[in-house]
């Protein structure tokens, strides 16, 4: 197999600006309308990047690897994604000129593969889960294989390479910059990359930073049973090794029904919304901006808008169909002492948090 290497990417390789199209993204407080006068918390609105957050590693992460010599000139980028990072490295081989090949499965947004293949991006779908590792361990298979086959291919490896995590030092800074005092960060968790590369900054300054991780009902990473998800984006069937375990002070899971009410109602109240990660997190910054001291500045992360998820979140047949139409998520998060205590089926919460690689060891 020989991937395409498109008329776009060739024009553009000489115009490596582009990528400066990536940052200064706008920050906006989102008021609890069932919270006390004044709370509510800072929305760092991600998805006025072109492709949403993952621009930043994408670009990082192949500009650091070409530095190295680790992918050589006009060789091929080859990834697995559930859509918002190869929007990114779509980017980021227009920007440096390299061809793409991204590794995906069926439930990525037919919208999503549209927007990939007219980037240059090429799609290689997988068409089964694997029975242990679901999607993620199948797309990386494909990866390996197609690696093998490919020569100067270079793989970033988001789930582990730790340039995922230095990607995000700018988004931290631009948060510096907008806020005076940062008390609590929430971000939701699939590779681990913008909660540990955000949280390493903001730590310099903000030493008593809360670091709240949203993960996603079914999901291993903090070590519930793997399921199957309905949620993209975040979440997972393996566990990345770029999830800084030890920063977190507590961790929530969420599942799609209650994702679903909150991105509609970010989007009646506040003209702001995004998908699956952006409810989440926001469920839970909305709960912290009710119940913390009311001087308490939270700032929440939503890594993309709405427009991907038309047909899924914003789609009535589809909502019922799946079941997550009139799902109202409970006042409070029901609570768990350890992660493993029990499966989450609901909005969860944890203020214990393992590494569940390094619990299996004890």
């Amino acid at each position: 197999m020989t991937p395409r290497y498109s008329a776009a990417q060739a024009a553009c390789a000489a115009y490596p600006s582009l990528g400066l199209t990536v940052g200064n993204t706008p920050l906006t407080h989102i008021r609890e309308p069932d919270a006390q006068e004044g709370r509510g918390f800072w929305a760092k609105l991600e998805g006025f990047n072109p492709g949403g957050i993952k621009d930043r590693p994408a670009l990082h992460m192949i500009r650091q690897a070409r530095a190295r010599g680790e992918l050589k000139p006009g060789g091929t980028i080859v990834e697995s994604t559930s859509g918002t990072l190869g929007l990114g490295l779509a980017l980021a081989g227009i920007v440096f000129g390299h061809p793409v090949v991204l590794v995906t499965d069926p439930g990525m947004e037919p919208l999503m593969c549209r927007l990939l293949t007219s980037y240059g991006a090429q799609l290689e779908t997988v068409p089964r889960p694997h029975p242990a590792g679901g999607w993620q361990e199948a797309r990386r298979l494909r990866v390996a294989e197609l690696m093998s086959r490919l020569p100067d291919a270079y793989c970033p490896d988001q789930y582990h390479n730790p340039d995922n995590v230095g990607g995000y030092a700018g988004l931290a800074h631009e948060l510096l910059g907008q806020l005076a005092r940062i008390d609590v960060l929430v971000c939701s968790v699939g590779t681990g990359g913008h909660s540990a590369g955000i949280s390493q900054v903001l730590y310099q300054h903000f030493p008593h930073l809360k670091l709240v991780g949203v993960d996603t009902v079914g999901s291993t990473i903090f070590g519930q049973p793997a399921r199957p998800r309905l949620m993209r984006g975040l979440g997972s069937s393996i566990y990345p090794r770029n999830v800084a375990y030890d920063a977190f002070d507590e961790v929530h899971w969420v599942n799609a029904g209650e994702a679903v009410h909150t991105c509609r109602a970010l989007a009646a109240r506040h003209y702001v919304s995004g998908g699956w990660s952006t409810g989440a997190v926001a469920l839970v910054a909305g709960w912290l901006a009710r119940t913390a001291p009311a001087d308490r500045q939270i700032v929440a992360v939503f890594p993309d808008g709405p427009w991907r998820y038309w047909n899924t979140i914003y789609d009535d047949d589809y909502c019922r169909a799946n079941s997550l139409l009139g799902t109202v998520p409970e006042d409070e998060p029901d609570l768990m002492e350890t992660p493993t205590e029990r499966e989450a089926r609901r909005w969860t919460r944890c203020v214990n948090v393992v590494d569940p690689l390094e619990a299996g060891r004890c």
